[in-house]
């Protein structure tokens, strides 16, 4: 085992599964345990390095739930294949840190934790979009430095959001949810891009342009545009919420950065290699009306040089997630899918749909397989 703190439970399991950090809540741990796993779980802090991984998959290992913020390819999926691992589960719903090419020709089944951060990270970039608008962050260190004298007409105007345009790259459930609260709640225009068009989004926004025009009031509109470009070219405010792939890596950059409006607010709670850091830095710089909500970030956990020191950014660690119902969520489903299939339980059909394994009786499934199609596994119906 490597130098770090582990902690053993039930350690007359006859299955092992080894946990990689500690995860809110308790039930994930009963979930292991009544499957009859011996649970060893790294106490530490510290982000595990590959070897660290490796050794504590060690000889015998039948299952793994691992973080965002480790590498899993092919000396890891080896290692544990080498074990006599069957399952493996992402801390995440997303998996860009996971070789999943890799794992399905060792026929080892990736899960992943969606359906529990929707709302909840659409919160987070909303939150970011006005703590950026209205110069939360800078206001409340100008009150905590002892430097308010007294209200002034010109201090810290920031964006009002109210009727302005919204724009949306990545239109998928986190992406339909923010774009829905910026409408509903601020009765803004949308203005979104995606490869799929969001057929329900833009039913909602139609109707609920017909309710305000009821009320005596201007309907909104919900624009699909044909490239990421026109989305910055018209928006206000641009929040981020594509999947991570080379389509997608530094998909912001110097050129799109110079199409956006001088006092538009940029937001990312997505993945952070979606930004060009150093271009977004002195992007900043040299446009500080520029506003950005940054809760991710490029080389995670560093920043690039001179990010920290800008005013117009807020910047939080990686925190969209962070409620207690939602992580203790991702913490059930991760270990509800390593457990299903050491289990031999089929896969859920419906990764979408996933509340029912928060409930007291959950399905006898594994709830979400991101390979379960390329390893045919049997799928029970949602």
């Amino acid at each position: 085992m490597a130098a770090k703190r582990w902690e053993t439970h039930n350690p007359s399991g006859k299955r092992r599964v080894v946990v990689t950090k500690v995860l809110p809540g308790d039930r994930w741990l009963k979930i292991l345990t009544r499957a009859g796993c011996r649970v060893e779980v790294c106490t530490s802090t510290d982000i595990l390095k590959i070897g660290e991984i490796k050794a504590a998959i060690g000889k015998q290992c039948d299952g793994v739930v691992g973080q965002l913020t480790e590498n899993w390819g092919k000396t890891l999926f080896s290692a544990l294949k080498a074990a006599g691992g069957t399952a493996y589960s992402n801390y995440a719903v997303g998996f860009n840190n996971v070789d999943v090419d890799i794992a399905t020709e060792l026929g080892i089944p990736v899960g992943n934790t969606p359906g529990v951060l929707t709302d909840t990270t659409a919160e987070m970039a909303v939150s970011l979009t006005f703590s950026a608008a209205r110069r939360v962050v800078e206001a409340d260190a100008f009150m905590r430095g002892g430097k308010y004298k007294g209200w002034l007409p010109t201090l810290f105007l920031g964006e009002l959001m109210r009727r302005k345009t919204v724009g949306v790259i990545g239109a998928g459930r986190i992406g339909y949810a923010y774009g829905r609260m910026m409408v509903e709640g601020f009765k803004m225009n949308l203005i979104y891009y995606d490869i799929f068009q969001n057929e329900v989004l833009e039913k909602f926004i139609r109707e609920y342009g017909e309710f305000l025009k009821s009320q005596g009031e201007d309907p909104v509109s919900c624009t699909r545009a044909e490239t990421p470009e026109e989305v910055l070219r018209r928006a206000d405010v641009v929040s981020l919420h594509p999947v991570l792939d080379e389509t997608t890596h530094h998909l912001i950059n110097t050129k799109r950065l110079r199409l956006m409006k001088k006092n538009a607010i940029l937001v990312n709670a997505s993945r952070g290699p979606v930004i060009d850091e150093k271009a977004l830095v002195a992007h900043c710089k040299k446009n500080p009306d520029f506003k950005v909500g940054l809760d991710v970030f490029e080389e995670e956990p560093r920043m690039k040089p001179g990010l920290n020191r800008l005013n117009n950014v807020v910047i939080v660690p990686h925190i969209a997630s962070a409620t207690d119902w939602t992580r203790e969520g991702m913490a059930i489903l991760a270990a509800s899918n390593v457990a299903g299939i050491l289990r031999g339980y089929p896969v859920w059909s419906d990764p979408n749909s996933v509340l029912p394994f928060l409930e007291k009786n959950p399905p006898k499934a594994a709830p979400s397989i991101v390979n379960a199609k390329e390893l045919k596994l049997e799928t029970l119906k949602a």
